[in-house]
């Protein structure tokens, strides 16, 4: 078996949800921020490519992308249990990989994310080129291009941790097993069989990526049987890592909206079940101290009020799935501004960017705000909107 899981990750009672790399990377560096808040949902794991991250095993002679495909079902055997379905989420070279396994273990896969990939990546010319410069001068020769492939202009400095955490990672990448994945990639083309996919598709593309372009995702969106695209604005090569938290939620939502009619299950859930899912959202959105700090200033005259709102809205509404999170802060924000709940806005403002809202759609809703809800209240909204993002050093 030529690839190895790493546990990122949640619960093993949990759906299962495997993550895929780009190639050069390792599956920690590139997916360990979006895993943290996948964590609540699923039991995640993601696989490294030989020679990459924790896989040192060697390349098998004539590595292809459909062998790493059938050695992700391997892996995943060994883990779970023979006949084990999950969710797959996969950049680039872990994207080209999704679209394998839902063409040859589609009975496997509940859902697949695919993002800055393609159903064709790059020419068969230029990946033999690129595996003889490696073998000729070593992985660390390709970080300088891969800096600027990879990531959208501003990302490093915004973010050196993680950009530098990824670069290490690829000088550190095998030269050949980083050679080798690049031969898989000379013959990968399946953009004759994307009809024969029926697992729903999220394909996830960033608006500045040029090495797996959005018209390539497009493509694959328009030619499963079940498929959808988004583009991610400020986003070059590496979704998981530029957008963590957009990423995460997008995969959340595609899992739920793919699965079955939530009402069933729903009804079925007792106070208590209602009770906990809800404090896990509300913690997810509004974050551990806001939540620590309400819980800890509960009083007799107010904890069953604490209580309600944990159940009623973060259960009985935040809960489900109908619209995603970042839709929901939306209206949220929208009817605040309206009803002039100055403190609440403040706070959910704060949920808004957790949820994935980009400061530039704050302004937007601001805006609209002022011709629907009037001119007063939407300055009062800006000059709160001001002061909150100020805090979380964003304006």
């Amino acid at each position: 078996m030529t690839v190895t899981l790493t546990h990122l990750g949640g619960d093993e009672a949990r759906p299962l949800l495997v993550l895929g790399p780009s190639l050069g990377t390792s599956v920690e560096a590139l997916w360990s921020a979006a895993a943290e808040h996948l964590a609540h949902d699923f039991h995640v794991v993601g696989w490294d490519l030989p020679g990459h991250g924790r896989n040192r095993t060697a390349p098998a002679d004539g590595l292809t992308v459909a062998s790493v495909a059938a050695d992700v079902v391997a892996a995943v055997d060994a883990l779970a249990g023979p006949g084990t379905t999950f969710h797959y989420a996969g950049d680039s070279v872990g994207g080209a990989v999704g679209l394998q396994l839902l063409l040859d273990a589609p009975e496997r896969v509940g859902t697949a994310t695919l993002l800055c990939t393609g159903a064709r990546i790059g020419t068969a010319d230029g990946w033999r080129e690129r595996a003889a410069a490696v073998r000729a001068s070593g992985t660390s020769s390709m970080v300088a291009g891969s800096a600027a492939r990879w990531f959208a202009p501003g990302f490093l400095e915004r973010d050196p941790s993680r950009g530098s955490a990824l670069l290490h990672a690829l000088a550190d990448t095998d030269d050949a097993g980083y050679a080798a994945v690049c031969g898989a990639l000379t013959t990968f083309d399946v953009r004759d069989r994307l009809g024969e996919i029926g697992v729903p598709v999220l394909a996830v593309a960033g608006a500045l990526d040029e090495p797996t372009p959005p018209s390539g995702l497009a493509e694959i969106a328009d030619r499963v049987r079940d498929g959808r695209v988004v583009v991610l604005d400020d986003v070059a090569h590496l979704a998981p890592v530029e957008a963590p938290v957009e990423v995460a939620e997008m995969i959340r939502q595609h899992t739920l909206r793919a699965g079955p009619a939530p009402t069933a299950e729903r009804d079925g859930l007792t106070v208590a079940e209602a009770r906990a899912a809800g404090m896990t959202v509300r913690r997810e959105v509004l974050g551990d101290a806001h939540v620590d700090r309400a819980t800890a200033a509960a009083t007799d005259l107010t904890a069953e009020f604490q209580q309600f709102i944990t159940e009623y809205a973060w259960g009985g509404i935040w809960t489900r799935p109908g619209l995603d999170r970042r839709s929901r802060s939306l209206i949220t924000l929208t009817a605040l501004v309206a009803r002039g709940h100055h403190e609440e806005l403040a706070m959910h403002l704060r949920a808004a960017r957790t949820n994935g809202v980009t400061v530039e759609e704050i302004k937007e809703l601001l805006l609209q705000t002022a011709i629907y809800c009037g001119v007063p209240d939407a300055n009062t909204a800006f000059r709160i909107a001001q002061q909150t993002l100020a805090e979380l050093g964003e304006a």
